[in-house]
C-alpha cells in the first residue's frame, strides 16, 4: 500500500472519468497529495470524487460540465503556479479537514444513527438527517 501511494504522489494530475468516478483511488490520490480534476454526475458512482475533493478542501477541482472539465484540466496542466497551489493545497488540508478524521466520523455518524432511531421509535417516516 506504501509503495502504491508513494507512486501516485510522483504524478502531476489525475483526471477521473465521469459516468463512474474514482472511489478507493481517488481517496489514495488525495491521500498523496495527488490533486484530482472530477465532472460531478447526477448518481451515486459519479459524485464520489467530488466528495473526496470538497472534504478534502477543494470545491474548486469539481467541474460541472465537459467544457469546465477540459478546461480546469488544461489550466492545471500548462500553469505550474496553480498546480502547485492546489497540491500544496492538499498536502495543508490532509490533516485539519474531515476527510480523514476516523474518529470524528464515527462520533457523526453515532449521532445520525440515534436521530434515525429516534425518528423510527416516534412513529416519523425516514428522511435526510444532518448534523446541524
Amino acid at each position: 500500500m506504501v509503495e502504491h501511494v508513494s507512486r501516485m504522489g510522483r504524478a502531476d494530475l489525475f483526471l477521473d472519468a465521469f459516468n463512474c468516478n474514482a472511489h478507493t483511488t481517488a481517496s489514495e490520490a488525495v491521500w498523496s497529495g495527488l490533486p484530482i480534476v472530477t465532472k460531478a454526475g447526477k448518481q451515486f458512482a459519479a459524485r464520489v470524487a467530488a466528495s473526496i475533493v470538497t472534504a478534502i478542501g477543494c470545491p474548486d477541482l469539481v467541474t460541472e460540465t465537459k467544457e469546465e472539465y477540459y478546461d480546469l484540466a488544461y489550466k492545471l496542466a500548462t500553469d505550474r503556479d496553480a498546480l502547485n497551489e492546489i497540491k500544496q493545497r492538499l498536502k495543508d488540508n490532509l490533516w485539519t479537514t474531515p476527510l480523514y478524521d476516523s474518529e470524528q466520523y464515527v462520533r457523526d455518524f453515532e449521532n445520525l444513527m440515534e436521530k434515525a432511531i429516534l425518528r423510527y421509535e416516534e412513529g416519523y417516516k425516514p428522511k435526510h438527517l444532518s448534523l446541524n
